[in-house]
């Protein structure tokens, strides 16, 4: 099941149930918020993988809350899935233009949008790398270009999975990783790959690392995350 916290924000209590409904019986961690205020609040104290935001909205409509997200280096990545009555072309453009993931319209099916959500979060998991780029965090310096990963100055031999996985998580510290969203990542989603498999990858690459592996951390009943640095 995912384990994905998802942050849903609208102002009419039986939208803001009905979504959290289905989104929790698929296994997402949901909270709620009922204004643009509030949304920010929340986005600044917690840690999301998703926000869910309606537009017309009291106070701050959510052009609005979704221009303050992308503008804060904590949500900033986080993607957004508009969900509101105003369906017009001009409405679409200046969501997707601010950033949006995703735009659905109501009146909408609960089904259809979890739909969208498992979408855009898989797409967010196999996100193009930048391979000209070099990550630096903690001990480690990871070159994309030359496939080369080094911790406190000594060059890992690492697999091409291993490389992989590596990548991946420390491409987003802090963030926690379901086992699926790993493989898709690494392997594409077609990669006949299960969980224990993964433990296994995770267990080899924390060897290979040696005391740089505890970095890489478990999210008992979810995944993985890499280590944020301090």
């Amino acid at each position: 099941m995912a384990k994905e916290h998802i942050l849903v924000v609208d102002d009419e209590e039986d939208i803001l149930e009905l979504v959290r409904h289905h989104l929790a019986r698929d296994g997402y961690t949901v909270t709620l918020a009922a204004t643009g205020e509030e949304a920010l609040k929340k986005a600044r104290r917690e840690r999301f993988d998703l926000i869910v935001l309606d537009l017309m909205l009291p106070g701050m409509d959510g052009f609005e809350v979704a221009k303050a997200l992308k503008a804060e280096p904590r949500s900033a990545s986080v993607p957004i899935i508009m969900l509101t009555a105003r369906g017009e072309d001009a409405d679409v453009v200046t969501g997707l233009e601010i950033g949006a993931a995703d735009y659905v319209t109501k009146p909408f099916s609960p089904r259809v949008l979890a739909a969208r959500v498992k979408a855009v979060l898989r797409r967010r998991a196999r996100e193009p790398v930048d391979e000209g780029q070099v990550l630096r965090t903690h001990e480690l310096e990871i070159d994309m270009g030359r496939r080369v990963a080094t911790a406190g100055g000594q060059a890992l031999e690492l697999t091409f999975t291993e490389f992989q996985l590596l990548t991946v998580l420390a491409r987003r510290p802090g963030w926690v990783f379901t086992r699926s969203q790993i493989v898709d990542a690494v392997r594409g989603s077609d990669y006949p790959v299960t969980d224990r498999s993964v433990d296994v990858q995770v267990v080899g690459l924390r060897k290979k690392l040696g005391r740089h592996g505890e970095y890489i951390e478990t999210v008992r009943g979810v995944g993985y995350r890499f280590k944020e640095s301090p």
